[in-house]
């Protein structure tokens, strides 16, 4: 019995540092209720260009998912809110989904996790009482499939399941909740996986009537005479982040769980809101999501869990223009569909401004191998007239003539109009010949304009992800642990 209980110890430190080995990590949500969606190819080359590690999908869209593949780049997919019902009622449903959306992609796409459900608790509470057993569902898929270890799964959920946030350490869960959140943390806990939280300081500033300063959503320094301390523990609290994953902590205290790590699915701020929206700023935004990324890259936990470090996901990568309710809703991404930033994303504050590193880790729009060649004729006619591309360089006689093809000619001048006009919102298109790579076309003495980063603005993986070995070197080492973690666990299986 000793003997088992040591291997189920270093069962859990092991899988623990399958979440720690490479320091903390902030990556972007993807949602796509957006007008003029890039292409899935392209997305990825965005997600490259800015060097960003992670990402979270709403749903299991296959074109992304395959679009990610050899990418190195860890997924989180998501079951629809539509979809807990029925795979919460039925394992078969669950094993169905279990097979097409994760069996079929890895290990080429690197999914590591499965978001059941979007704040289902507190927007479809009727299916509460599926939740539980979608998760555990979707879990016994994955262990017959030998991927437990590998994906974890889990459930984002709102700050509004925690109905007094502050002082944190007498935050609780919403105690109409208290029987599937007991069943909710027994599941984390005993499958290793996070608590996922969506935290927003911009609904909590707003929506506080003046309680809390601005700064302290902003993650700006407080005067002394302003200093949030939670009057039970003495903990000072420097941003209204930190203190909503600690209000999260200590709600699952108080249900009797520890040792399960929370990862804020959600943050960000709106970019532009409405005339009754006056703090949905760009200036705001720009100000949160640095200060965000730098609070979360410095690898620590809030005050009562200073060890363990806040992966963070930002909402979102593009504005969904295409989403309802008020102007705010429509604007919280970073990037526009183009590729270039709302505003200014640094690695060490809002003043910090990342330019890039030269064409080497550049974006570059070329020709699609077999576009059509009079659609490619009359992108080339538009792209050297009206669109304004230099072309002088291929002309007969001058060094990007060679080889004289259209295509060729063409991803030259596609190239030099996108460098010239993708920050005032011009797209990388042409009637469907063209796309986005971080592959540098040029050859020879023949050099294509290239980009450092998307609107002169690119994030190195200091920005977005700590440093870490190359795709290959990382995902040995983690398979190496995982091989070990799931030796472990047959041993202790057969030992029980």
């Amino acid at each position: 019995m000793k003997l088992k209980n040591c291997l189920a110890t270093v069962l859990l430190l092991i899988t623990a540092m399958l979440t720690t080995t490479f320091g903390a990590f902030v990556g972007v949500n993807i949602g796509t209720d957006v007008s003029d969606m890039p292409s899935a190819s392209n997305i990825v080359a965005i997600l490259k260009a800015h060097q960003i590690t992670h990402v979270r999908l709403y749903d299991a869209n296959a074109h992304l998912l395959q679009a990610l593949s050899n990418s190195s780049i860890d997924v989180i997919v998501g079951v629809t809110n539509e979809e807990v019902l029925r795979i919460g009622e039925s394992p078969s449903a669950a094993a169905a989904w279990i097979n097409k959306n994760v069996v079929a992609y890895v290990p080429s796409t690197n999914i590591t996790g499965i978001a059941v459900g979007s704040e289902v608790l507190s927007t479809i509470p009727n299916v509460a009482p599926v939740l539980v057993p979608a998760l555990n569902s979707l879990h016994k898929a994955l262990v017959a499939a030998n991927l437990n270890f590998r994906v974890k799964v889990s459930t984002p959920q709102s700050m509004d399941i925690i109905p007094k946030p502050f002082p944190p350490s007498t935050a609780t869960f919403n105690s109409s909740w208290n029987s599937t959140m007991y069943q909710l943390l027994q599941f984390l806990r005993n499958t290793n996986s996070s608590f996922m939280l969506n935290a927003y300081p911009y609904y909590g500033y707003t929506k506080g009537d003046g309680i809390f300063p601005i700064e302290y959503a902003l993650f700006r320094p407080l005067p002394s005479v302003k200093q949030i301390v939670d009057p039970n523990t003495l903990y000072h609290y420097n941003s209204m982040f930190d203190a909503m994953v600690d209000a999260a902590y200590y709600s699952i205290d108080a249900l009797n769980f520890k040792d399960i790590p929370v990862v804020v699915t959600e943050t960000g701020w709106p970019s532009f809101g409405g005339a009754n929206e006056p703090d949905a700023t760009a200036e705001n935004a720009e100000t949160y999501s640095n200060n965000m990324i730098q609070r979360v890259l410095n690898d620590s936990g809030p005050p009562s869990q200073p060890d363990i470090p806040i992966n963070t996901y930002i909402y979102e990568l593009f504005n969904e223009d295409k989403r309802n309710g008020p102007i705010s809703e429509k604007n919280w991404g970073i990037l526009f569909t183009n590729g270039s930033a709302v505003f200014p994303l640094s690695s060490g504050g809002a003043t910090d401004q990342i330019t890039g590193t030269g064409n080497s880790s550049g974006v570059f729009c070329v020709v699609k191998d077999g576009a059509d060649t009079d659609k490619l004729q009359d992108g080339l006619s538009w792209a050297c007239g009206q669109g304004g591309a230099n072309c002088a360089l291929i002309q007969q006689g001058q060094r990007c003539y060679l080889p004289n093809t259209v295509k060729s000619h063409a991803s030259y001048a596609y190239n030099d109009y996108y460098q010239k006009n993708q920050g005032a919102g011009g797209t990388c298109d042409f009637d469907g010949t063209a796309e986005i790579t971080t592959h540098d076309p040029s050859y020879g003495s023949c050099r294509f304009s290239g980009s450092s980063g998307f609107g002169g603005v690119s994030l190195p993986p200091t920005a977005l992800g700590p440093s870490s070995p190359s795709g290959e070197s990382m995902n040995l080492q983690v398979s190496s642990l995982q091989y070990l973690v799931s030796a472990i666990g047959v041993f202790l299986a057969l030992m029980i």
